[in-house]
């Protein structure tokens, strides 16, 4: 026997169990360069209704609907990606650079096992050069992924220069003998709903598959974007927001097991006064 706060409880814990995760992977990238926090909804599970009141003169003045609705627990409803900049750092080295304005991106060409490529988004500027051979170089993130240029096309360069550098429009500009040159433009692009973006690991992100969600990137104009060469974005993560979660999150998580626990020493009564 079962009883149904005992069904409640078990159900709840489950998902709050998932909501500790997401906090303890924010808190964990709270150093990541480019990290965005994500947080959690809880949305009610199925409410039954139980119109228990059979006596309609004790309805009399009643403001609240009739009866009882009893639920089954409570979900995961959402999860939400917080795209809000963060703190700068400034690093001086050539190929770093951090975006000005919230809910801009760059776009990453990622590669997967089977072969196919995916567009994806960051706000981490630390971006590298990576030799393919015949003096040619490709601009890559850290994890090796291409960057992709204003042309849609992953930016390639040769790498014969004497100095580079990254411009505030997010031009590439590449030095050889004594004579600047523009080699290449950082596709930035604008989140226009940003929360419902998806995670993709790291600090990358993607357009969830089958969301229908027209218009959720767009393009910008040059004169839009703006970046800072030689800083990095850090994390978002706000540490004592995240600990106040986890501790109302681990209280609640406490109190559905207690209630388990007294379910269970209830129909342990039960059984004992039937025998």
């Amino acid at each position: 026997m079962i009883n149904r706060s005992m069904i409640q409880s078990a159900a709840t814990m489950g998902q709050l169990q998932q909501k500790l995760d997401i906090i303890g992977n924010n808190m964990a990238n709270s150093q990541t360069t480019g990290y965005k926090s994500t947080g959690a909804d809880f949305s009610s599970l199925l409410v039954q209704q139980l119109n228990n009141q059979s006596n309609g003169q004790a309805e009399a003045g009643r403001l609240t609907p009739d009866g009882i609705r009893v639920g089954t627990g409570a979900k995961l409803g959402s999860k939400r990606v917080d795209i809000s900049r963060g703190s700068l750092k400034e690093t001086d080295r050539a190929l770093d650079a951090a975006l000005l304005e919230e809910n801009q991106l760059f776009v990453l060409d990622v590669s997967d096992q089977s072969g196919g490529s995916e567009t994806q988004f960051t706000r981490a500027g630390h971006f590298y050069l990576n030799p393919l051979g015949n003096n040619q170089a490709m601009l890559t993130n850290a994890d090796g992924h291409a960057v992709l240029g204003e042309d849609g096309n992953p930016i390639m360069i040769e790498d014969t220069f004497d100095g580079i550098s990254i411009a505030d429009d997010g031009s590439l500009l590449v030095q050889r003998n004594g004579t600047q040159e523009v080699e290449g433009k950082l596709q930035v692009v604008e989140a226009s709903r940003p929360h419902l973006l998806e995670a993709a690991g790291g600090s990358r992100f993607r357009i969830p598959e089958g969301s229908g969600e027209a218009g959720l990137i767009e393009e910008l104009e040059a004169g839009n974007i703006k970046l800072q060469g030689g800083a990095l974005e850090q994390s978002n993560v706000d540490i004592g927001a995240q600990m106040t979660e986890m501790m109302t999150a681990q209280r609640a998580y406490q109190l559905n097991a207690q209630s388990i626990s007294t379910g269970d020493q209830m129909m342990g009564l039960v059984n004992q006064l039937r025998s």
